[in-house]
């Protein structure tokens, strides 16, 4: 077994020749140069090694973003550990379960957390806690600062773990989907040369990194392609455009976008030194897209991806051969399959769909994860005999080949035996004068067993009557597509990647009918 499976050796292998320029410019004034990434990785991870923890531990983590919690996102792929990342804003009992579930050698915790983490931790049967801040404090530096900077490493093959990944857990309990070195090294490889990652790239990484989005895309292009990152602790629009002129490449979730565009300082000139402003982790309405490349000239390329499969589709960066030399980024759309992954649309009965026909996307290739941690019935069930992982997704292939995602399956409305696809309603009521987004739910019905409840959001100084948008849906849609009720409300519920909590929405009306 060779060290050069291990995913830590290859991003390292592309740091540039001179390990002197600045690798990250954080937005506290702090500089960090490719040498200090390599130095202070070694010493986490020599620290991580004096701890004799047993082969594929767990290091569990919940702190603030930070650049030394990206270092010790490295260090534990360095030392050949299994990094678990866990969302800031998730409680005792969300804490007690991923504990209890992944049982971690250590948990490292903001200093603010420690009491009531450790807790749990040391009940757990965890042996090392340690605290890590946002501002370069906590006893896990202070620990590491005793071990020497050199390190060798760990030898790990493709398939040996490398990240845990809890799904949000909409449904049921949180899934731990299993990474291995092999699913993201191929993934960050491939989207270098799909983006067009060059020489002289600078990404402004807004994003949280908890999340793959923030963790895995972002940080891996940047470091695999050798280039420099502006470092926000969070998204602050107006730090953000005034960066610009310093960046090349921007990653968001679509609610980014919006606020971008609601500052009157995004300007075409602003945005002239970029080269690609990619968004992703949520839908982008087609109003948005449009407006963007009218504000800056930009065409924001849309890709989807999951935790379980990181990057599966894009659209195309460039018109390449590829696609006929004919492909363009699309609105409402994904994009295409990326290279390697194998992508179909399936009935529930698991007969392949024609092209444009609605149903649950499956997904093949490299960058697809091992399954989920200690469930190996769960596993079986989400993957097909022939080897293809069912996404949960619902969509479409166009002639073309462009992949249009619908929904979730588990969104879907079966109203009066007919299937409603939220989306489809959805991208109806989003085109309305007035409104700014919407969202719909299915709720138990005595009569029809589930029916639509819209709830939309008015833009700013707008109007939106709710009997008004049923009135206009039912001159444009079937009768069973159309919601029986709408609530106009100031905002829809979000997790921290911008996604609309439609769970929460289906707790809220469920006894609207009852």
């Amino acid at each position: 077994m060779t060290t050069h499976q291990n995913l830590f050796a290859a991003l390292r292998a592309q740091f540039p020749a001179d390990l002197d320029a600045t690798a990250v410019e954080t937005d506290n004034g702090l500089f960090y140069t490719w040498r200090d990434l390599d130095r202070a990785t070694a010493r986490m991870a020599n620290l991580l090694a004096s701890l004799n923890l047993p082969a594929g531990a767990r290091v569990a983590v919940q702190v603030e973003k930070s650049v030394e919690a990206m270092v010790l996102y490295l260090a534990t792929l360095r030392a050949g550990y299994v990094f678990l990342p866990l969302n800031t804003a998730y409680q005792s009992a969300e804490i007690e379960y991923f504990i209890g579930n992944a049982e971690p050698s250590v948990v490292v915790c903001s200093a603010a957390n420690f009491g009531w983490v450790s807790k749990i931790a040391f009940k757990a049967g965890t042996a090392h806690v340690f605290t890590l801040n946002d501002d370069r404090t906590g006893s896990l530096l202070e620990r590491a600062a005793h071990f020497g900077d050199e390190h060798e490493v760990a030898a790990c093959g493709a398939d040996d773990l490398a990240a845990i990944l809890y799904t949000s857990g909409t449904t049921g309990r949180s899934k731990g989907a299993m990474l291995s070195h092999g699913n993201m090294l191929s993934n960050a490889v491939m989207l270098k040369d799909y983006w067009g990652w060059q020489p002289g790239d600078v990404l402004i990484h807004a994003l949280p990194i908890f999340h793959v989005h923030g963790l895995f895309v972002a940080i891996h292009g940047a470091l695999i392609n050798g280039s420099k990152m502006i470092w926000l602790s969070k998204f602050d629009p107006k730090l953000v455009i005034r960066k610009m002129p310093e960046a090349t490449v921007f990653m968001g979730v679509p609610t980014l976008y919006v606020r971008l565009l609601a500052d009157p300082g995004l300007t075409r000139e602003v945005a002239s030194h970029m080269r690609l402003f990619i968004a992703g982790s949520a839908p982008l309405l087609i109003e948005t897209f449009k407006e963007w490349q009218d504000r800056t000239g930009h065409t924001i390329l849309e890709r989807y991806g999951m935790s379980e499969t990181i990057m599966l589709t894009s659209n195309p960066y460039a018109a390449d051969a590829r696609h006929g030399g004919q492909a363009e980024r699309r609105g409402g759309t994904v994009g295409f399959p990326l290279p390697g992954v194998s992508l179909r649309v399936q009935s529930d009965e698991g007969a392949a769909l024609p092209v444009g026909e609605i149903g649950g996307i499956q997904v093949k290739g490299p960058n697809v994860f091992k399954g989920y941690w200690r469930m190996p019935e769960k596993t079986a069930e989400e993957f097909t005999a022939d080897g293809y992982f069912k996404t949960g997704d619902v969509g479409k292939v166009d002639e073309r080949g462009y992949v249009t995602i619908v929904g979730r399956a588990k969104d879907l409305i079966i109203s009066g035996g007919y299937n409603v696809y939220p989306a489809e309603i959805e991208s109806y009521i989003n085109d309305m004068p007035g409104v700014a987004e919407s969202a719909l739910v299915g709720v138990p019905h005595p009569d029809f067993g589930e029916v639509g409840v819209a709830v939309v959001i008015a833009k700013p100084g707008a109007q939106v009557e709710a009997a008004q948008v049923i009135a206009t849906l039912k001159s444009q849609l079937a009768n069973f597509k159309i919601p029986k009720q709408c609530f106009v409300v100031a905002e829809l519920p979000r997790n921290t990647m911008g996604k609309v909590q439609k769970n929460l929405l289906r707790e809220q009306y469920k006894s609207l009918f009852v």
